[in-house]
């Protein structure tokens, strides 16, 4: 399936110089996304985030290098380091502080799992004194959940695995997470139970280390020009992922 754009941004040396200063763009990959990035049978890396880094390198006209975490706090920490150029995370506040972002590509829910005996049934009754909640420091929803709970405490985890780990044992009250993914492993707590909604909408886009103005002007048309194209939208059809939604511009 071909899903390349036509119309492009204009390129300036400076903004090409802030995107690939050693002469190739290195991207920040998160595995632990695997909505937005997955390994293959022969253990290459595919899915939305290779396509879109793809196609800027395309543009930029250099070599794409993938630098790859297993978690999305460890691409974000990785930023100050200067070891990888663009990134795709979900825009969120903590990380603005750091990093600057382009405007939003995609949409995914963010849902609680409980426990089935819980008297918790609704999510605006999550956010109470004592009830715990899993999810994985670091994750675009713990930095913002860490911002928006007032009285329920976040028991931050290693990874989404560790989450289902002692969401099983009984450790938390709640299991946050993405909620495609919450559906996908249900299997893996058969005593818990989706809670209808969603918590927040979780936007993702182009991340880049504050101080590189040419290059985030150039990656702000970028992005809103895959939206206009419907570029997003055609990636995600492309590899067939659920939950996950183009913006529509």
């Amino acid at each position: 399936m071909m899903i390349s754009c036509s119309t492009q941004p204009l390129l300036s040396l400076e903004a090409k110089k802030d995107l690939a200063s050693t002469g190739k763009l290195r991207a920040g990959m998160n595995l632990g996304n695997t909505l937005f990035t997955q390994k293959n049978n022969t253990g290459e890396l595919q899915g939305v985030s290779v396509d879109l880094m793809q196609e800027l390198a395309k543009r930029l006209d250099v070599p794409l290098e993938m630098v790859i975490y297993d978690e999305p706090g460890q691409v974000a920490e990785a930023s100050a380091k200067g070891v990888w150029d663009v990134a795709i995370l979900a825009i969120e506040q903590t990380r603005a502080k750091t990093l600057t972002f382009s405007p939003a590509m995609t949409e995914i829910e963010g849902g609680y799992v409980v426990h089935q005996n819980s008297s918790i049934t609704r999510m605006e009754q999550v956010d109470a004194k004592g009830v715990k909640i899993a999810a994985p420091a670091g994750a675009g929803y713990e930095l913002y959940l860490n911002n928006a709970l007032k009285n329920a405490a976040i028991v931050r985890t290693k990874n989404f695995a560790n989450s289902i780990e002692i969401f099983n044992l009984k450790q938390v009250d709640v299991l946050a997470g993405l909620k495609p993914n919450l559906m996908d492993a249900m299997t893996k707590f058969p005593e818990g139970k989706l809670l209808e909604g969603h918590f927040m909408i979780i936007n993702h886009g182009l991340a880049t280390p504050r101080g590189h103005n040419a290059g985030d002007e150039y990656l702000q048309n970028f992005v809103k020009e895959l939206n206009e194209s419907g570029f997003v939208a055609r990636s995600i059809a492309k590899h067939q992922i659920k939950g996950l939604t183009a913006v529509k511009k």
